[in-house]
């Protein structure tokens, strides 16, 4: 795809300073660019890069100041971060909006329908009595399986896994390698120490404007719902349980467990290789570090939890001060207990 300056300014709501009918075809780092490229400054860390850049232009913002000069062509918008990532939106739906139809081999299942303006992949399955919405689209080797309704514009990529009775909302992007709906890790132990599996008879429901990362796994219920409320994002290789709640737009970084059974609340900060025990709550707004093991409800909104079973951050950062002092203390108590 190709675009003038000036029809890039037009998107963004810019100024071209330079000549507007150049043409750019490619989006680049400004380290990297090259001619037919557009790039974006953004941190000052970076400005360096701007005299040196092959880039035919590169997006600022308002208030951006040249100190030397220059050979390629700006775009002045008024954020310079906000309007590269509103080009990168409109260069991902211009993407989308090229994959339309049917492409074969692909399974459809006869009691399923599909809305118009959709894309289904080759080597693609859908099962049984599914109803999948307009503009959604469907990437190779991708599963959905039986009774699964997907609302408008959902995007499922290459080898994503969608299990039965899975309820996918609007506007929702599940990416390759994820499986929604498998079985819940539900087991009752025996009188003779082996264990007997306990049907998982729920589902999945995903709201509005979730995104779920590649590699990522979302149990169903045992019985009811598996629930991730609209808004959500979850990163790669993360595991759900079955029953958890995931609040409106709390995003969950790479490698968390979230047990059984959990309610996480609304705008709620997950870094990376948390744990949380099953059957618990955490309040709106909480925040927890990486590595952080959550044993414990959090009632209180707002609140910074950090470390192995995990402490409010000014708590943790005061017990961690004396934890690194802790070799020099016993130097001083040896010595004190041989003037003794």
């Amino acid at each position: 795809m190709e675009f003038t300056l000036d029809q890039i300014a037009a998107i963004l709501n810019g100024k071209v300073e330079g000549d507007g009918s150049l043409k750019v075809r490619r989006i680049d780092k400004i380290q990297e660019g090259q001619p037919g490229g557009i790039s974006f400054l953004a941190n000052d860390k970076y400005e360096s890069h701007f005299y040196e850049t092959n880039a035919t232009a590169v997006i600022v913002s308002e208030q951006f100041k040249a100190s030397k000069p220059f050979s390629c062509q700006i775009i002045r918008v008024k954020n310079a971060y906000t309007g590269f990532t509103r080009l990168l939106e409109a260069y991902a739906n211009f993407s989308k909006a090229s994959q339309l139809g049917i492409e074969e081999p692909s399974y459809f299942d006869a009691s399923s329908q599909q809305g118009e303006e959709g894309y289904r992949a080759a080597f693609s399955y859908v099962g049984k009595n599914c109803i999948i919405g307009k503009g959604v689209k469907i990437h190779a080797n991708a599963y959905i399986g039986n009774n699964v309704k997907i609302g408008d514009n959902t995007i499922i990529h290459a080898g994503a896994k969608i299990c039965n009775d899975s309820i996918i909302g609007n506007n929702c992007e599940i990416h390759p390698g994820a499986v929604i709906g498998s079985d819940g890790f539900g087991f009752a132990p025996q009188e003779n120490g082996s264990y007997k599996p306990i049907p998982q008879i729920g589902n999945v429901i995903i709201e509005d404007h979730v995104s779920i990362g590649a590699n990522s796994t979302i149990d169903c219920a045992t019985m009811g719902s598996t629930l991730i409320k609209k808004g959500a994002k979850i990163d790669n290789l993360v595991q759900i349980a079955h029953n958890v709640i995931i609040g409106e737009h709390t995003v969950i970084a790479s490698q968390t467990g979230i047990s059984g059974s959990t309610e996480i609340g609304n705008h709620c900060v997950i870094a990376g290789q948390v744990g949380l025990v099953g059957h618990i709550k955490i309040a709106d707004k909480t925040t927890i570090g990486a590595k952080t093991g959550i044993t414990r409800s959090i009632e209180n909104p707002g609140k910074t939890i950090f470390g192995y079973m995990g402490l409010e951050i000014k708590d943790f950062l005061k017990s961690y001060s004396i934890f690194k002092n802790l070799p020099a203390l016993q130097d001083r108590i040896k010595e004190l207990e041989k003037k003794q």
